[in-house]
């Protein structure tokens, strides 16, 4: 397995660095024939019909991508059966890529109709255009700073209920299965924050919409990349257990905004201080011309439970693993958690600003263990990227991680190294290009609405676990490097963690 933090494969220069700047103004037809076209780029060879598609392995494709990239360059071809990608791997390619959203570029149509056929409501994460762009209004309002702020109260109660549940599994011994108990943690988060329910997985193990929302984005991503729509003519055990959550999820998501509904009606007050996210988000769909109704608010409800619930869930897991695999930061993370809250009890806003090392511990771990490690997208119109003409219908895979573990960009690129993210830690040049390179949350004017609310949440899982506990150990069943699996976002597979109460010696 291709291991990009040990092995270093990503350590190569920025080819088409010089040519960002004037790709624009490649326009004219001189310029125009002085650019290399899709059949003119490197790649892996493929087979007649399907092309590369059957070499996919669809959780383990950032994987692939990366090393294709060190065989072919930072800029080649795949053909994926009839469609047709060209992969990029040059972050300053694709922070232009980027920031020609959502005008340059759209979300793919593969995306767009696999998530329609399972009848997903639509939200803010697949919109194109217009209707993106009046989404995002609504969307940003309700992830404004401000607001979140007001709903702390709601993440410091699902912080206590973390504390209860591993407090349990210390008392009595028992391995936590790390992955499980952090997508438990924030899935009641979401619910909770963003739409006032009080989904209590924690505390209970009929995790019914865990469950549920678990099966949704893996199958978004293999249908993707299947060859064949088998589903649609032999739909398995599976494919059919997957309309079932699909049909549960969404009939939870209309429970949260009928009870959200209710609320504003009975309290208009809430118009002006609306409670939760959700509240947030239907005071601004009723807004005159803002062009939203219920179904919107839908969709982006669904949403934040998925993109909410992955994302978060597997970067916590993913830091855990790398402060216990780095002793020095582990100290100095715990030495931060235990000054800021003395008392153990969840950190309140003031003391969530004051965790700046914990902070850093989170952007070095999207640095290293990006969550999305892979962007897909698709031109709307002819453009270039670097020397290559992307003309109208193009899926370009934007390779996330490639520059940002590279030597060539980042000193030390391959250590875990918090302290380049501070300001007052002397981090120079080598800090403000691990902010550039990396982009855990995108860039440009897609960049995630909620970034905020994730660091916010990441940081009072983090604060529950060093406050109130010492780690002893976190590592896979057979103690070898967790591997990575891709199923739209990534994760470590099978990572394990045993915890003993703070202060409380081994025997008690």
């Amino acid at each position: 397995m291709i291991n990009p933090i040990k092995d270093g494969h990503l350590a190569r220069p920025s080819l088409f660095a010089p040519l960002v700047a004037a790709s624009n103004a490649m326009n004219t037809p001189t310029a125009a024939s002085r650019l290399r076209q899709f059949d003119d780029l490197p790649g892996p060879h493929g087979v007649p019909v399907f092309g590369n598609l059957l070499q996919i392995d669809s959780t383990r494709l950032h994987l692939q991508l990366e090393q294709w990239c060190e065989e072919h360059g930072p800029i080649f071809k795949l053909r994926l059966g009839p469609r047709r990608a060209v992969v990029v791997g040059d972050h300053e390619l694709i922070a232009t890529a980027l920031r020609d959203r959502p005008d340059g570029f759209r979300r793919t149509t593969k995306l767009e109709q696999v998530w329609t056929e399972l009848g997903l409501m639509g939200g803010v994460f697949g919109a194109n255009g217009d209707t993106w762009r009046r989404q995002r209004r609504m969307v940003m309002a309700a992830f404004d700073p401000g607001h979140v702020k007001r709903y702390h109260p709601a993440l410091q109660r699902v912080g206590l209920r973390l504390a209860q549940r591993w407090q349990q599994a210390a008392r009595h011994g028992t391995t936590i299965d790390l992955q499980a108990d952090l997508m438990r943690f924030t899935v009641d988060a979401i619910a909770g924050l963003a739409f006032g329910a009080e989904v209590n997985t924690l505390q209970s193990d009929e995790d019914v919409i865990q469950k549920h929302l678990n099966r949704i984005f893996p199958a978004v991503f293999k249908r993707i990349f299947a060859p064949l729509p088998l589903w649609r003519w032999f739909p398995s055990f599976e494919d059919r257990a997957l309309v079932r959550s699909v049909a549960e999820v969404n009939a939870a998501v209309d429970g949260f905004i009928a009870q959200g509904r209710r609320r504003l009606q009975a309290n208009p007050a809430l118009r002006e201080h609306p409670s939760n996210l959700l509240e947030a988000m239907l005071v601004a769909a009723d807004e005159p011309d803002s062009g939203m109704d219920d179904k919107q608010v839908a969709g982006n409800v669904l949403t934040m439970l998925l993109a909410g619930e992955d994302t978060t869930a597997n970067t916590l897991a993913w830091m855990i693993h790398l402060l216990w695999q780095n002793p020095q930061a582990l100290a100095e993370a715990t030495a931060e958690v235990r000054r800021v809250c003395a008392d153990g009890e969840p950190p309140t806003v003031d003391q969530i600003g004051q965790l700046d090392y914990v902070e850093a511990c989170a952007h070095e771990t999207m640095r290293l263990k990006p969550v999305a490690p892979q962007n897909a997208m698709q031109a709307l119109r002819d453009t270039t990227l670097g020397d290559v003409h992307i003309p109208a219908g193009m899926v370009v895979i934007a390779v996330m991680r490639r520059d940002a573990v590279s030597e060539f960009h980042i000193r030390d690129a391959g250590r875990f190294n918090p302290e380049r993210w501070l300001a007052d830690g002397h981090p120079g040049q080598n800090a403000s290009a691990a902010k550039r390179i990396s982009m855990p949350f995108g860039a440009g004017p897609r960049i995630c609405p909620g970034r905020y609310l994730a660091l916010v949440e990441m940081k009072m899982a983090m604060a529950v676990l060093l406050s109130r506990f010492d780690i002893q150990n976190v590592s896979t069943a057979d103690g070898k490097e967790p591997r990575e699996r891709l199923q739209l976002a990534m994760a470590p597979v099978g990572l394990r963690m045993n915890v003993r109460e703070h202060g409380i010696n081994a025997e008690a």
